[in-house]
């Protein structure tokens, strides 16, 4: 990973444009191809990023001392970032990440929804668990009633940061044409409010889990309410 520290400008040029004046701030160049810029008050989401597959071609400083980083993507969507004034420019070596651990109730939940897989649909199949993409596994990668493919993402509490990491795995397996046009389902024993309008936003569906009638410890029908 490349992290570098600076005073930068960046313009996007694709579907849409977009500008970010100078500031200081931080670029992360991952060994995945990604690039992403950073500023000091948005927690984790970055400014502006480049997903993977893409190129970055860096030029030589001029006599003001400016570099320009150009970053495109397939689609021929462009990045471009010029800094100045480098405070910091360092690279290391993470090594392989084991992945997340999801909780005991996370991974009971993953491997009961894929033995049931029809409680999200009449007429659906399995396709595996853990499907690998190139920024980690989805948890669960099926077919509906219609053959199409369906990414499944689980979490024991659905926020934000979920609907954003299963955007991410969807934006990646559409662009294998062996498998697109992939949807999305969000799964938990919970969804906040905010999750369920993201979703909405990007074109994923919500589901709810109940724990204990996967377990088969509890009978939806003999309740009261």
């Amino acid at each position: 990973m490349r992290i570098v520290i600076a005073h930068c400008t960046v313009d996007y040029a694709g579907r849409l444009s977009s500008h970010l004046p100078e500031a200081k701030r931080l670029l992360m160049v991952k060994n995945d191809g990604s690039v992403s810029i950073h500023a000091d008050d948005r927690a984790y989401k970055p400014l502006n990023w480049m997903s993977p597959p893409c190129v970055l071609k860096e030029s030589e400083g001029d006599e003001d001392g400016r570099i320009v980083w150009t970053v495109t993507n397939k689609a021929g969507e462009r990045l471009v970032i010029t800094l100045r004034d480098v405070e910091l420019d360092a690279s290391h070596d993470l090594g392989v990440d084991p992945g997340l651990q999801k909780d005991g109730v996370e991974a009971h939940l993953q491997e009961l929804l894929a033995e049931q897989i029809e409680t999200l649909g009449s007429g659906w199949t399995l396709v595996r668990r853990e499907y690998p993409t190139a920024i980690g596994p989805v948890d669960i990668m099926a077919r509906d009633s219609d053959g199409a493919h369906v990414a499944v993402e689980i979490k024991r509490r659905g926020e934000i940061d979920g609907v954003e990491q299963l955007t991410r795995y969807l934006e990646l397996l559409n662009r294998d044409p062996l498998l697109a046009p992939v949807r999305g389902v969000f799964a938990a024993q919970e969804i906040k409010p905010q999750a369920r309008v993201l979703a909405a936003d990007r074109g994923i569906e919500c589901a709810v889990l109940d724990y204990e009638v996967l377990r088969g410890m509890d009978d939806p029908s003999s309740r009261l309410f």
